[in-house]
């Protein structure tokens, strides 16, 4: 399970490494003027307004090598960086990228590294524009900064919330800890015995979702279509019940939210149970799912039922209202966002 690298680095001229690994990235936007390989990178965004994210990844705090590839390890970082571009309903289309690694890693481990960052960047038509590579003591540590573009009609905040309107999120829920439940279980047994091969039979899909989760662009099309702008959106990083709490307090308006339309997988409920987790909790205060949460006008239903992978799980209240969970046996209970706290996790 262990991807690290007995050699250390060759040596290697830093610039000529700079260079070597860029030739992954192909430049696809009209608004990158100058990437990788001058004093800085220049861009000329098309949009009216320009948004960035920025996000620092350091291993045994957001990652752990034991069992994430590091091919894995970049291609999620760009779905999470990216990620919060998309919850502002604008489009990423550059990338700039540091990376302090130490003499535990050889150049193939640098090079898989980036190989995922490629290939995430080529799925999200994002280009790199900056790249940095520096040494670090032991840990590896990336940062990452996502930029984007919106036209100022489309571009979302939490705060435009009204009450009545439709409460929607994207995708599935919870797959993504429970990936992590089965990871850390693995994990044990491997350091009990290094001689046993880890059993995740018929769990790629949560697995996927931990390791290699997708950043939720074809959401953000999907609305363009069908010319739908929501009111307020989030980023659900950190379970369902953040995310909530995070447009209903910017929105200054309160929420119900059914547990019934919680999108789950029967995979996902299944291995939960194994674990003896409630799947509503899990899917609450759960991370790394980097879906999707929005509202939008009531106006909207009937085009919100042309995009897929979204549900409508509930209803925009007063301020007063507070958030509250209306659950399957119809009682109500107040949200609260417990957070998340594994070292997969990453805000």
């Amino acid at each position: 399970m262990n991807n690290r690298a007995e050699e250390g680095m060759p040596s290697v001229g830093k610039y000529d490494l700079i260079a070597e690994l860029a030739k992954g990235f192909a430049q696809e936007n009209a608004s990158t003027v100058v990437g990788v390989g001058d004093d800085a990178s220049v861009v000329a965004p098309g949009a009216d307004e320009v948004v960035t994210s920025s996000k620092v990844f350091m291993e045994n705090v957001h990652f752990d090598l034991t069992y994430v590839p590091l091919q894995y390890l970049g291609y999620k970082i760009v779905t999470v960086v990216c990620s919060d571009l998309l919850a502002m309903n604008a489009v990423p289309t550059q990338l700039t990228l540091t990376v302090a690694i130490s003499n535990r890693f050889d150049l193939k481990a640098v090079q898989d590294l980036l190989d995922g960052v490629a290939t995430n960047c080529e799925n999200l038509h994002v280009d790199l524009v900056g790249l940095d590579v520096t040494t670090s003591r032991r840990d590896l540590i990336v940062s990452a900064t996502a930029i984007g573009e919106c036209e100022s009609a489309h571009l979302t905040r939490r705060s435009g919330a009204a009450e009545n309107e439709l409460l929607c999120v994207s995708g599935d829920y919870a797959a993504a800890y429970a990936g992590l439940l089965l990871l850390e279980r693995e994990k044990k047994v491997f350091d009990a015995n290094p001689g046993v091969q880890p059993d995740f039979a018929g769990q790629d899909y949560l697995l996927q979702r931990q390791l290699r989760p997708e950043a939720r662009l074809d959401i953000i099309e999907a609305l363009r279509r069908e010319n739908i702008v929501p009111t307020a959106m989030a980023n659900v990083c950190d379970g369902m019940a953040a995310a909530l709490m995070q447009i209903c307090h910017a929105s200054d308006k309160g929420a119900i939210l059914f547990e019934e339309r919680i999108p789950m997988t029967e995979l996902t409920f299944n291995t939960l149970k194994s674990f003896d987790i409630v799947h509503t909790v899990a899917a609450l205060n759960g991370g790394d799912d980097y879906e999707l949460m929005f509202t939008i006008k009531q106006a909207d239903f009937e085009k919100i039922k042309n995009v897929e992978n979204v549900s409508i799980v509930g209803y925009v209240k007063e301020k007063a209202y507070g958030c509250q969970l209306l659950t399957s046996d119809n009682h109500q209970i107040e949200i609260k966002a417990q957070g998340f706290s594994k070292i997969q996790h990453h805000a």
